[in-house]
């Protein structure tokens, strides 16, 4: 498929903002799925490389190690996904703090590729303390990610990053961030989902907190949430009915990994359940 306009998407995310209808976005690791998350309405799907270890039966945190160059991956992927989806807006996972990338020349590679958009992943914004402090003063930065943003804005294309705290909102927003999207960390569940997580209620106040200070520099930027608790459709409508800024739910490991491991399992037992 080739990339859609920029402009149309957003007109089309504001309506459905200013209608109430959530936005909802995923991640799709595979090709199979990218096409269920299209044949059943999704509004915008993500590739990034943490899809594919997800779909291996690994964790997702392996996208943030040294287990493969994640731009090069995200491209390989497109060659599995882009083909069989129709008419979704493909955004791309981007590693903006890779040293070895020109960075104009691979956003219009992704551009050329037919992605419509990109999100800053492999991200930073994971990682916390001594090391990420350590990063930060050794070149490799959240700031790196939020001017990857800037470009790939001033190229038109369509940019949902994730923002890990209300700076970070503020920051991607300066930037010309579309879409603010809420991280709230690893998602749980499932056979390699996190344990530790902060609660729903947490979250929404969280969010609330980051949109506002992202709505201080612009205020037609949309907010969507992520991760951490919120990892079923259940959780995500608790989310979104309780905060007041949040426009809708990207998914990844919601979206594939866990329906996955609940429909396959169970679709064993069945079999091995025959008499």
């Amino acid at each position: 498929m080739s990339s859609l306009d920029r402009t149309t998407l957003m007109e089309r995310f504001c309506d459905m903002a200013e209608r109430g209808q959530p936005i909802i976005g995923g991640g799709a690791g595979t090709g199979i799925s990218a096409k269920c998350e299209e044949a059943g309405g999704i509004d915008l799907i993500v590739i990034y490389n943490s899809g594919r270890y997800r779909m291996a039966g690994r964790a997702s945190s392996a996208g943030l190690l040294a287990y493969g160059n994640a731009n090069q991956i995200v491209q390989e992927m497109a060659l599995e996904v882009l083909p069989v989806v129709k008419h979704t807006p493909v955004l791309a996972g981007v590693n903006g703090t890779d040293p070895f990338v020109i960075m104009p020349k691979l956003l219009r590679e992704l551009r050329d590729l037919g992605f419509s958009g990109v999100q800053n992943f492999p991200t930073v914004g994971l990682i916390d303390g001594t090391f990420r402090i350590s990063l930060e003063e050794t070149g490799i930065t959240y700031a790196q990610e939020v001017e990857m943003i800037r470009q790939a804005h001033e190229m038109d294309m369509l940019t949902t990053p994730y923002v890990f705290s209300a700076e970070e909102a503020v920051a991607m927003t300066e930037a010309g961030a579309d879409i603010i999207v809420a991280h709230m960390g690893v998602t749980v569940g499932g056979t390699i989902g996190a344990a530790t997580a902060k609660t729903l209620d947490e979250s929404v106040r969280l969010i609330d907190a980051w949109a506002a200070a992202a709505r201080e520099v612009r205020d037609d930027v949309l907010v969507l949430c992520h991760g951490g608790p919120i990892a079923t459709p259940a959780d995500a409508a608790y989310v979104m009915r309780n905060s007041q800024q949040c426009h809708g739910f990207y998914g990844a490991s919601s979206m594939e990994r866990l329906p996955t491991e609940i429909a396959l399992t169970e679709q064993i037992r069945q079999f091995k359940a025959i008499s």
